[in-house]
């Protein structure tokens, strides 16, 4: 058999085994207390065209669904890519997919960032180094300077 087609069967079976276990890419141990969220219930949101008087301009305001607005306040914990936000490197973002392809970038929707408040600062990640974090979530309706999602108290779980 070729050395190819023995990677493919061997990746395969892995795969199988994997699915048939129940693990996903976004498995993690989940502390009790907190609740694992996906970027999939960070959808139940929708926008409405407001006028800014500070800024003088008009801006998109979000409006939290039930399913959200349930979870303010919360420990909560969730995977996507870190996405460093200014040059100094001190700045993060977790974003649901990787930064050629995030909100900022690529056309994402804001619900698939999530600003980031960490316990202990001067951590440094990768671009797009995938991690799964812990934090409180905050909802933010109003504040044009910040982003819709932020986790404060955020430490790395894996």
């Amino acid at each position: 058999m070729k050395p190819a087609r023995q990677i493919v069967r061997v990746l395969s079976v892995v795969f199988f085994f994997l699915v048939l276990n129940g693990f996903t890419v976004s498995s993690f141990p989940v502390e009790k207390g907190e609740t694992a969220i996906t970027w999939e219930t960070l959808t139940d949101v929708s926008y409405n065209r407001k006028f800014n008087q500070k800024e003088e301009m008009y801006f998109m305001y979000p409006t939290f669904g039930g399913k959200v607005r349930q979870l303010e306040g919360k420990v909560v914990t969730i995977r996507g890519y870190m996405i460093p936000v200014d040059e100094t490197g001190e700045f993060y973002v977790i974003s649901e997919k990787p930064m050629a392809q995030c909100f900022f970038c690529g056309g994402s929707g804001p619900e698939s960032l999530i600003e980031l408040d960490f316990r202990k600062k001067g951590r440094r990640f990768k671009t797009d180094e995938i991690r799964t974090l812990r934090g409180v979530l905050k909802l933010n309706a109003e504040d044009v300077e910040h982003l819709n999602y932020i986790l404060t108290a955020v430490e790395v779980v894996k």
